[in-house]
């Protein structure tokens, strides 16, 4: 098509300029300058590695004396003690260091500004090296050499495409020395791993094992997760990628909050990532107020059964009817129904019986007859609840299991099982009145005029899962920041000659501190399907943390009256660029969650 036949040439010619990540927005964000902490600072200004030293500050999550037996090498060495990064410049005359670096897990928006910190810390006289799709691409050897011009193209960018990643944990002896042949071959004298709990418990290992091998390679953990459970109290507040896949979820949420109060008839039921942990949900309900936000911790806690969160909803449901409210939105943790403790059972006796009986139920022709074969082999209790679901949930639990043959609980449909329970309910509730309403305790206070509008309600649902939205966003300037830091942290790390240890940057209102947290200190003995297991602990939502405190002090009015927020898309620059998650800033004790400080800007040249 010529130009002046529907369009200009000049148009096309932006549009194609915009091709491969090269948008306007896209152009603006990689000038964009990111706040360094001091230490990080040379004289001059310019940006450069920091040194260690040791603090009083110590960190024992499991026994210490079956740490020693674990990771004997590397507490000899290291103990549990943290350390804490301090200005000096003699670690930027290091050269002829080679780094390795892989990103390990899903990903987290800010893993590119990871390896720009980590290359501006090394400086131009030392190289890193990327390892290509995880942990797996490190077994085979899948290495080469990041040049600066690459990072340029990536830098405040999202997603981990630029290294890519996978879920491979290194455990075998073969495994092991697979990678020590990569660390010989590509000759390593630094490897820093990108991930969660499992990611740097994986790390924690490595390092263990070049010690005892004699291969001097510093194996140093940088810790990324979008479900906010890798955290360590002052010394780690939060993971990057949190911030930003909060901020995503908020918007999307925040626009469902309003659409359902424009429609005047919706009830939103979204899922929010986090299998484990609740915190995305608590700090999305921080930010939106929703009219229902359940925390999986507090469920557990409270021993609720799945009958019981029905009821609660339903009665907040009616309630909101009853003053002309017919709408609302209820955030659901993605990992809710592992929380429920009849669930839990349930699952775990599934898996037991699914394992046992595998062929004789898989040669089975129908739902039913698997059905027929599976009641009776679980108790009476789990028989009854499993009865009580919806055919599709009944069929998932029981076709779809993942490698180890056990239930994949994260794929369960959660907000769908609940929106069937809770349709079953109201109409329970229109039928027989009198169950449900009166001046008694525990019944909803409503007059005959009042029933009648309730029997007349409808309800009309919708369903959301909110996952990888938020996975790969443009980190946001905390995130952004952040990440960078923790690259320059892991950089300096390595050319200190350290091992065994973990990134971590805390104050993020008052300039930053810089520390390294030594990983067995994290690490703690769980019992995994029957046998024990050294691994990183999961941080959870505690509900007599002052975040969780907040939210509980407050829900009632939100679940009374449409109180909602809708914080807006994530700016980069703007009134709100400088925001902290809501739930990070209260439990730090931070003064205000507005604005962040971790040094002073600086315009990174790679």
């Amino acid at each position: 098509m010529a130009e002046g036949e529907g369009f200009s040439r000049s148009i096309l010619e932006e549009i194609q300029k915009t091709e491969g990540k090269h948008s306007v927005f896209e152009e603006q964000a990689r000038r964009m300058p990111i706040p360094v902490c001091s230490v990080f600072l040379g004289k001059g200004g310019e940006i450069r590695p920091a040194r260690f030293k040791e603090t009083d500050m110590v960190l024992a999550a499991g026994e210490l004396e079956a740490l020693k037996q674990v990771f004997p090498k590397i507490m000899a060495k290291n103990g549990v003690t943290v350390l804490e990064a301090y200005a000096d410049d003699s670690l930027a005359q290091i050269s002829g260091k080679r780094v390795g670096v892989l990103f390990s897990g899903g990903p987290a928006p800010g893993g590119h500004n990871v390896l720009v910190g980590l290359k501006v810390a090394l400086g131009k006289n030392n190289v890193l090296v990327g390892i290509r799709r995880g942990p797996g691409g490190l077994i085979k050897g899948n290495a080469f050499e990041i040049s600066s011009d690459s990072l340029k193209d990536i830098f405040n960018t999202g997603g981990f495409d630029f290294l890519g990643t996978d879920r491979t944990k290194i455990k075998s002896p073969e495994q092991f020395e697979k990678v020590k042949e990569t660390v010989s071959n590509n000759r390593l004298d630094g490897l820093v791993i990108v991930g969660g709990d499992d990611s740097n418990t994986n790390a924690a290992f490595i390092a263990e094992y070049f010690e005892g091998e004699g291969v001097d390679c510093k194996v140093v953990g940088i810790p990324k997760t979008i479900d906010g459970d890798m955290a360590v109290g002052k010394h780690l507040p939060i993971s990057f990628g949190y911030d930003t896949a909060t901020k995503i979820y908020s918007e999307l949420v925040g626009n469902l909050t309003q659409d359902a109060a424009s429609s005047v008839k919706y009830w939103h039921f979204v899922k929010l990532m986090g299998r484990t942990a609740s915190k995305i949900t608590l700090e999305v309900a921080l930010q939106t107020k929703p009219a229902i936000a359940l925390i999986s911790e507090e469920i557990a806690e409270k021993n609720m059964s799945l009958e019981e969160i029905v009821d609660s909803i339903v009665r907040v449901i009616t309630e909101r009817r009853l003053r002309g409210i017919n709408h609302g939105v209820i955030l659901i943790p993605e990992g809710l129904i592992e929380f429920i403790p009849e669930m839990r059972n349930l699952i775990q006796e599934l898996n037991k019986v699914l394992a046992e009986y595998e062929r004789d139920i898989r040669d089975l022709p129908t739902l039913r007859n698997k059905l027929e074969f599976i009641y009776p082999r679980l108790t009476p209790q789990s028989a009854q609840l499993m009865a009580s679901l919806p055919d599709d949930i009944e069929e998932m639990l029981i076709l779809d299991r993942d490698d180890h043959g056990n239930v994949k609980v994260s794929q369960i449909e959660t907000e769908k099982l609940l929106i069937e329970k809770i349709r079953y309910k109201v109409s329970e509730l229109k039928r027989h009145p009198d169950k449900y309403f009166g001046m008694s305790e525990g019944k909803i206070a409503a007059g005959p005029d009042e029933i009648e509008k309730i029997k007349s309600m409808t309800l009309s649902t919708q369903s959301h899962f909110l996952g990888y939205e938020g996975r790969c966003g443009k980190p946001t300037a905390f995130d952004a920041t952040f990440a960078f830091l923790l690259g320059l942290t892991a950089g300096s790390l390595i050319l200190d000659g350290r091992t065994g240890y973990m990134a971590a940057v805390t104050d993020f209102d008052r300039g930053g501190r810089v520390l390294a947290l030594p990983l067995p200190g994290l690490i703690t003995a769980e019992m995994r399907k029957g046998k024990k297991e050294y691994v990183i602990e999961k941080s959870l939502v505690r509900t007599d943390s002052r975040s969780f405190r907040i939210f509980a002090d407050n829900r009632e009015r939100w679940a009374k009256q449409d109180l909602f927020s809708s914080p807006g898309p994530i700016q980069h620059w703007g009134p709100t660029s400088r925001q902290i998650p809501i739930s990070v800033a209260v439990d730090q004790g931070y003064k205000s969650f507005i604005q962040f400080d971790l040094g002073e800007e600086r315009e990174v040249t790679i």
